[in-house]
């Protein structure tokens, strides 16, 4: 199994390496070129199409495990194919809907981001098709397999109406993850370092519940994000755009609702582990809301407020801001999946942890004329 998602990691960044090399050289025949404005840190135009070769990168494995996966089920190859690998098969083959719905939903998240990068769109109507996608999501994953992209599914039994709430949850945390991810998308590097560190942790949570399928996801989209990254990290030589990061968000939202947390020999707490990886973002993005809601301003209108831009006005460059982040992302994240493990007291101070990073942050981060 080691080979087999080694061959996934690497097609993933290889696909990823190349598809951004490419990407650079068509974004001005496309009309994708990012020009300096005032809400820009960049000094020149720069191509924004990197999200395709994100998707590239983690849509192209997935099709092809899609389309060649019922192949394994040939007698002959089930004599070569070593036992560990003809074990899964079974299991691949169960998720091979449920992985069907998935490639269609990043899919159509993004395209909806290429057309915000190609021409603007509108705050509500994005909104709106962030709804709608993951809406298709959930409501796709009941047909593949019931409960199959929906938290809290134990208020399916617990009264009526459980399962509608439950849909409704879900719908809202891949709504916000995707755009936590895309707020986070204001610095060179910023939002693809800030997802591969995501990404690693829910590996390793992945990795200990032997969810070999959720592994294999994971390794395409840490692949795809690290192949994106080498031309990403400041100095960028492209952007992402919003065609890369909501399907960064996107994707990894419904990676955390079918990860298990909470199985045989684990503590009901191991549920909040999303929470306690994705705190950063998930900072960022509330902080920044509520920033624009008190200061009058509609919660889509972007400014220079983020996290990242503060730490600029404080002093460090553009790499150091990014550099800080990834290292407050890390140590706020590297204990979550150690939540399935730990006792009570285990999980409070992991807890406390991060809240005491956040907090810190926040303390630091309002130092002087911090806003604008």
């Amino acid at each position: 199994m080691l080979i087999f998602g080694l061959v996934l990691f690497v097609a993933a960044l290889g696909l990823s390496t190349m598809g951004t090399a490419i990407a650079v050289r068509l974004a001005p025949r496309l009309g994708m070129m990012d020009q300096p404005g005032q809400r820009k840190v960049h000094l020149s135009a720069k191509p924004r199409n990197g999200g395709m070769a994100i998707f590239c990168g983690i849509g192209l494995p997935l099709l092809a495990a899609i389309i060649f996966t019922p192949l394994l089920e040939q007698p002959w190859l089930t004599h070569v194919l070593p036992r560990s690998v003809t074990l899964e098969i079974p299991g691949l083959l169960a998720h091979r809907a449920l992985a069907l719905v998935l490639f269609f939903c990043t899919a159509a998240i993004h395209l909806l981001g290429l057309l915000d990068d190609r021409r603007p769109l509108a705050a509500v109507p994005k909104l709106v098709g962030q709804i709608v996608i993951a809406a298709a999501l959930v409501i796709g994953g009941e047909f593949a397999a019931p409960g199959g992209f929906r938290i809290f599914t134990l208020l399916d039994h617990l009264f009526r109406g459980g399962i509608i709430i439950s849909g409704i949850a879900t719908i809202l945390w891949i709504v916000i993850l995707t755009n936590a991810f895309n707020f986070m998308d204001n610095m060179d590097g910023l939002s693809a370092g800030v997802a591969l560190i995501c990404g690693l942790m829910f590996f390793l949570a992945a990795l200990h519940a032997g969810q070999w399928f959720i592994c294999g996801l994971l390794l395409l989209y840490l692949g795809a994000t690290l192949g994106f990254l080498f031309y990403n990290f400041p100095p960028a030589a492209i952007f992402m755009g919003d065609g890369g990061s909501m399907v960064l968000g996107f994707f990894l939202a419904a990676l955390t609702i079918r990860t298990t947390y909470y199985h045989s020999g684990s503590k009901w707490w191991a549920i909040f582990m999303p929470l306690i990886v994705t705190a950063v973002p998930l900072y960022d993005f509330f902080v920044i809301i509520a920033i624009r809601l008190w200061r009058h301003r509609s919660p889509m209108q972007g400014d220079v407020n983020h996290f990242s831009h503060r730490l600029t006005r404080h002093g460090f460059t553009q790499r150091g801001a990014v550099l800080v982040i990834y290292a407050v992302t890390l140590a706020s994240g590297i204990s979550a999946p150690l939540l399935a493990l730990t006792n009570n007291a285990g999980a409070i101070l992991i807890a406390t942890q991060c809240a005491a990073i956040l907090v810190i942050v926040g303390i630091l981060e309002r130092v002087g004329d911090h806003l604008v």
